[in-house]
């Protein structure tokens, strides 16, 4: 049997921000052993000649209306996954559920200038790609050497050609650029997809969410003076506590001009939601199909 591993910090924050109820929920979540999810990629294979081929390798697999490229694979691991020659290919790509919604709820736009700030390993830049079909002009950040190769790797493999880089801390991007659409997913301290049988919940520490919350401000801060006026962004993280989400983003509120546009109900229905704090912003409590996940959109108003 192996050994369950909880943080208290970590509950305690929860049972604060949820009550006892809901944290022991999002406990549950914490054991779960989730499925193997992947998205298709259609910039270099059809859903249908996908289908097929898993059909024919006896790979069992469930789809979700709302993650129109997504599969949720029933009967293999995401290693026997990585060995498929589709995956080695780039016609699939393994990729969490909640990890596609940003982009997909960008609803990125062909001929448009669109930023991805926090871009590697790739995940979400190439499905942007993807859902412009290599039709928009897409800048992709990353402040690591290391990681910008991997994200590099990931672009190439997936037939992302549409795709700029930047190596820099994209705190420091000149004032001067402007983009129609900015994906900001933010580092954070990651309580949304944390496990009992894992390290990182031994390591996950008030200091990390603190300081997480203070680059994440940073960073929102910049998109919204490159975001141009009229335009829109999402904000995103892989946390579900108020002081990496709804703080950061009251915060911006405050000093910025502009507004939360709220998600629809259609989009809802296929979630599992935790409350928030903030009207028309989602969070998605971690459970056996999705990884816990934060997502808002803003608007940038007119001056």
């Amino acid at each position: 049997m192996e050994n369950i591993v909880i943080n208290e910090f970590l509950i305690e924050s929860l049972n604060k921000q949820y009550g006892k109820s809901l944290t022991e929920e999002i406990i549950e979540g914490y054991k779960c052993k989730r499925y193997t999810t992947l998205r298709i990629n259609t910039l270099k294979a059809s859903k249908e000649d996908v289908l097929k081929e898993l059909d024919e390798l006896g790979i069992l697999y469930e789809q979700n209306e709302l993650f129109t490229d997504a599969l949720i694979i029933k009967n293999k691991t995401s290693k026997e996954m990585l060995e498929l020659e589709l995956c080695k290919m780039g016609k699939i790509y393994l990729q969490s559920l909640s990890s596609q919604l940003p982009a997909l709820l960008l609803n990125p736009k062909e001929s448009c200038d669109i930023l991805d700030m926090c871009a590697s390993p790739g995940s979400k830049t190439t499905y942007l790609a993807q859902l412009v079909n290599n039709n928009s002009f897409i800048t992709a950040c990353e402040i690591d050497k290391i990681r910008m190769e991997r994200l590099k790797s990931n672009v190439s493999k997936l037939g992302a050609s549409c795709v700029n880089f930047l190596c820099i801390d994209s705190r420091r991007l000149d004032d001067f650029f402007r983009f129609d659409q900015i994906l900001l997913d933010a580092p954070c301290s990651g309580s949304g997809t944390l496990s009992v049988y894992d390290k990182s919940m031994t390591k996950f520490s008030k200091a990390l969410v603190i300081n997480s919350s203070k680059l994440q401000f940073e960073l929102l801060k910049k998109a919204l003076t490159i975001l141009k006026p009229g335009c829109e962004m999402i904000y995103s993280t892989c946390s579900i506590l108020d002081i990496e989400n709804e703080e950061v983003l009251n915060k911006v509120l405050k000093i910025c001009k502009c507004e939360i546009v709220p998600f629809n109900d259609d989009i809802k229905k296929h979630l599992h939601l935790l409350p928030t704090k903030i009207d028309g912003t989602l969070c998605i409590k971690p459970d056996i199909y999705f990884e816990g996940f934060f997502v808002a959109k803003i608007r940038k108003l007119n001056k």
